[in-house]
């Protein structure tokens, strides 16, 4: 049998201790949280089908509002429905191993550590509907992590219902792209199982990761710029699928800022600052934090917003929405990670009626 590679229970563990405590948790304030996100994700998700055309198929979102604990125990969920086939590897591999018990202890240490420093920052989360026929109720829901919410509320001065409907705005919109795009589900499904699939649980490959990582440095590249961890343990065939899920994720954030600031332009006035504030907290994390961001691939996370945009804007200067709404066709039109980058060579593509395979 299959040993575990990951201790999820001392992961979880470890998450929550991390996380530390929530002085806004037993605030009065907390109570209205679930209402207010109940009521404002259903307008949300009118205001972006009505900003981008995109409804859902999958009928209307579940808000669901939480703990740092809570979006803690939600996400372990996910990362084992979605690694499941890797640590199933990582797992036979393992049970021959004397190293097995210390493998398993680490492993759910540095998860737990990693979730838990997360668990301080996230506000918003879609959480995307990978396993159909597991636990269905516990999936494609739209969660909101309620203290870090109000300690953001409160610092900022923001007014609650607005700022609340600014966060559903962008949550609700990747529901849009992940339900609202018939094949758009089953492509990013693809690329990950394809990306894990490429994992070969041989130390050998953490050696040769090394050497292109050296190789990268002596090129005057840092080799955690594109993807942190996992992009310096992939292989070529994996590097080139990682590319892709990157390119597409670019797409996918810009898209759902630019909608969140059109979507909500005549309900949320202070959307600007909203926008401004959250701009510097990404880029407020210093020291251990920062270097945490990068060697987990969060660092390249947040250069996606801001690629996206700039995606975004320069298409919809060339050939407005109509040109941008062309990478929703299909897998082949979608831009990649060199034409996020540089979107005139997607534009010249797409011009030409030229698609690439996914």
């Amino acid at each position: 049998m299959a040993a575990e590679p990951v201790s999820w229970d001392l992961a979880e563990r470890v998450a929550v201790r991390v996380g530390g405590r929530e002085p806004f948790a037993e605030s009065y304030h907390y109570t209205s949280l679930q209402p207010d996100f109940d009521e404002l994700t259903a307008e949300a998700e009118e205001l972006v089908a009505d900003a981008t055309g995109l409804r859902s198929l999958a009928g209307p979102a579940r808000a669901r509002v939480t703990d740092r604990a809570g979006w803690v125990r939600a996400n372990l969920a996910s990362f084992r429905r979605l690694l499941r086939p890797l640590t199933d590897r990582f797992g036979e591999r393992l049970a021959q191993s004397p190293l097995a018990a210390v493998t398993r202890t680490v492993s759910g240490v540095e998860l737990g550590t990693m979730l838990g420093w997360m668990s301080t920052r996230v506000l918003g989360q879609y959480d995307l509907l990978l396993v159909e026929d597991e636990h269905p109720d516990e999936q494609d829901i739209v969660y909101y992590v309620g203290p870090n919410v109000i300690a953001l509320e409160k610092r900022f001065a923001f007014p609650p219902r607005e700022f609340r409907l600014w966060l559903a705005l962008h949550e609700v919109t990747h529901r849009a792209q992940f339900t609202g795009i018939p094949w758009m589900r089953g492509h990013f499904t693809s690329l990950v199982e394809a990306s894990l699939s490429a994992v070969d649980p041989d130390p050998k490959r953490f050696l040769a990761a090394l050497g292109w990582a050296v190789e990268e440095l002596r090129a005057g590249r840092n080799p955690l710029d594109d993807g942190g961890l996992v992009a310096l343990l992939a292989g070529p065939e994996q590097r080139d699928v990682l590319y892709q899920v990157q390119g597409l994720m670019s797409l996918l954030e810009g898209h759902g800022d630019v909608t969140m600031d059109r979507a909500g332009a005549s309900r949320i006035p202070n959307a600007g600052r909203f926008s401004r504030v959250l701009r510097e907290r990404r880029a407020s994390v210093k020291g251990l934090a920062a270097v945490v961001q990068k060697v987990v691939g969060l660092e390249a996370k947040l250069r996606q917003y801001e690629q996206g945009e700039r995606f975004i804007a320069a298409v919809e200067a060339a050939g407005g929405p109509d040109l941008l709404a062309m990478a929703w066709r299909g897998p082949e039109w979608l831009p990649g990670l060199e034409e996020i980058r540089y979107p005139e060579q997607w534009i010249e593509r797409v011009r030409q009626g030229v698609t690439v395979s996914g």
